[in-house]
């Protein structure tokens, strides 16, 4: 049986009434609002958790890199976290130019073709994995992230290329990426031993 929550009010947000009668919370308007709502909830929760986890464990080193000047206060291109072993975080690799200036957006490579995007991207992530004591063949997971569906047979023969079987793998296609041009991005995780 599903119970509804009751909801009153409009405008920008409804507030709501837990069925179970345990609390409000605020409803939105629009679908899209919601969704949103729950990620940024989710993300916090998970940064809270993280966060929490790492003053519990004693001994990790979390250390953050970024090799490219247009990088550097963006965000992190390179995360390891040490231990037992060292597990590498990289943020989605695409096929922007590395050695573009700071403080501007990569102008990128390859325009128009997933394909040399992708062999592109996948020579930037054996770069920046080599510069951490790391290989294609230390991935154990990576997120492949494309702006159209048609792109999946250029990528899979490029990852193909590049891994062989290669790490767990996740396709998503998504409507656009953070540089106009880019037609796919690659996130990675690698394990290595200390």
């Amino acid at each position: 049986m599903i119970i509804e929550p009751s909801c009153s009010g409009g405008g920008r947000g409804k507030t709501c009434i837990n069925p179970r009668g345990h609390g409000a919370f605020r409803a939105f308007p629009h679908p899209t609002w919601s969704a949103l709502a729950i990620v940024v909830a989710a993300t916090i929760a998970a940064h809270v958790a993280a966060r929490a986890q790492g003053l519990d464990v004693k001994g990790l080193d979390v250390k953050r890199y970024n090799p490219s000047e247009w990088t550097k206060g963006r965000f992190s291109e390179v995360v390891t976290v040490t231990g037992a072993g060292k597990t590498i975080y990289l943020a989605g690799v695409g096929a922007e130019d590395e050695n573009a200036p700071a403080c501007a957006s990569a102008p990128i490579r390859h325009l128009g073709n997933p394909y040399e995007q992708c062999r592109y991207a996948y020579d930037k992530i054996k770069r920046l994995l080599a510069a951490h004591g790391a290989s294609l063949a230390d991935a154990v997971k990576q997120v492949v992230y494309v702006t159209d569906v048609r792109f999946q047979a250029d990528v899979a023969k490029c990852r193909r290329e590049a891994y062989g079987d290669g790490p767990a793998n996740t396709f998503l296609v998504i409507n656009a990426l953070a540089i106009p041009g880019m037609l796919l991005e690659i996130d990675v995780t690698a394990v290595v031993a200390r």
